[in-house]
């Protein structure tokens, strides 16, 4: 399974986006240990919403919190890509495990090709939980996400020159994470799987 994810992650984006300096991590990801539960991962949540049949969602809060640490995951990203460096970031607050080891070997790379992206750049995002399993020893959420490149840019370091995404590289495409929700109720990302070659 960890071959067919990175054969793919290599294929579609490493192929795609190594032009922009991104994503281009295709090796096994180090393993972080899990943090201490003292921090909290985000804001408080929204209340929760009703559903249709006029009770509450039982896991309306938790479904919240994930989409919290996940947006708040890929801010601290971007901070990180910006400068090509975690550091100065909390990237290691939201995000852990495959998820963290993939961004530091994105960081790693850009840091050797000389790419940042630009200070005005960001990705869009449409994140939805598809999935939360609270029964589990370790609680778990799939998150489903819509990630928009229109306004994605990196440049050259040295020079300034900005790189262009490849014509083939889809400009809208799906995005799975998996959480899991640690000790004190944090959830972190633990695994983040971008599918290039589906259009969303």
């Amino acid at each position: 399974m960890r071959s067919t994810v990175q054969r793919r992650r290599t294929t579609v984006l490493c192929g795609a986006l190594a032009v922009a300096g991104l994503l281009t991590g295709c090796g096994d990801s180090g393993g972080d240990g899990k943090p201490a539960s003292s921090s909290s991962a985000s804001a408080e949540p929204s209340a929760p919403a009703a559903s249709t049949s006029g009770t509450q969602d039982p896991q309306a809060a938790d479904k919240a919190k994930v989409l919290e640490v996940y947006r708040a995951m890929w801010r601290e990203q971007a901070k990180a890509y910006r400068k090509a460096s975690e550091q100065g970031t909390e990237l290691t607050r939201y995000a852990s495990l495959d998820a963290l080891g993939m961004f530091r070997l994105d960081l790693e790379h850009m840091r050797k090709s000389g790419t940042v992206t630009t200070a005005a750049s960001s990705l869009g995002h449409d994140p939805e939980v598809t999935a939360v399993d609270l029964d589990a020893r370790t609680p778990t959420a799939t998150v489903a996400d819509c990630v928009d490149l229109a306004r994605w840019q990196t440049k050259r370091v040295k020079t300034g020159e900005l790189i262009p995404l490849p014509s083939e590289q889809p400009r809208r495409y799906q995005a799975t994470a998996t959480l899991e929700r640690w000790d004190g109720g944090r959830w972190m990302v633990v695994k983040y799987t971008p599918h290039g070659e589906r259009s969303c």
